[in-house]
């Protein structure tokens, strides 16, 4: 394996496991179908991304690609994907687990998780300022290398969100034990210190580094 292509499916492993292990919209689904219903049904919500995200994807990949010489504006859209990325690393080292409300009874359906994740504005913000960018460097690299990339994020992203419903359907304490805290706040630090890296970018596109 190249080294770029061990970088790039490295960082999409980092990503997809901050993305899937982190507390939002898509996780509390995942974990109330599982509480409400069963394992099954919180593997339905899980690999809702899977069928949302494709568009998403193609849309800001083809974005960026037309910009691709505006240097000034992909400097900025470099700082900002630091700056989401150091966010989601903040909130990760602050994070003391993920108490769910077992109260939400949703109906158990992969058109409830698809709903969920299209309707969550933080995978259209992730992937402009940050996935279609590193999309774009990896196809630079050559095509195995972007599907390293996006391969590495999505199996860690849908496959943490299962291993949370398979682990919530056997204990229920899981999500408040310390595992999942401290990995949480693992990945949380290697989050920070990878938007450092956005950020040189950005300064250096836009001609300040």
């Amino acid at each position: 394996m190249t080294v770029p292509l061990f970088y790039f499916l490295m960082i999409g492993i980092i990503l997809g496991l901050s993305a899937g292990l982190a507390p939002g919209p898509l996780l509390a689904l995942v974990i109330s179908e599982t509480l409400s219903h069963d394992i099954k049904a919180g593997v339905k919500v899980a690999i809702a991304p899977l069928i949302t995200d494709v568009l998403l994807i193609l849309l800001t990949f083809f974005i960026l690609t037309r910009l691709s010489a505006f240097h000034t504006l992909l400097g900025i859209i470099s700082l900002t994907g630091g700056c989401v990325i150091l966010f989601m690393g903040w909130e990760a080292l602050r994070s003391k687990g993920f108490k769910p409300d077992v109260q939400i009874r949703p109906p158990a359906s992969l058109t409830k998780g698809i709903l969920a994740n299209a309707l969550n504005p933080h995978p259209y913000l992730f992937w402009f300022s940050v996935g279609a960018p590193m999309m774009i460097k990896a196809l630079q690299v050559n095509l195995l290398t972007l599907t390293a990339f996006i391969g590495g994020f999505y199996t860690m992203l849908v496959g943490s969100k299962i291993l949370i419903a398979f682990l919530v359907g056997r204990s229920k304490s899981f999500l408040s034990g310390g595992a999942y805290v401290y990995a949480l706040r693992f990945f949380g630090l290697v989050l920070c210190i990878f938007s450092i890296f956005l950020f040189c970018d950005g300064l250096k596109l836009l001609g300040w580094a």
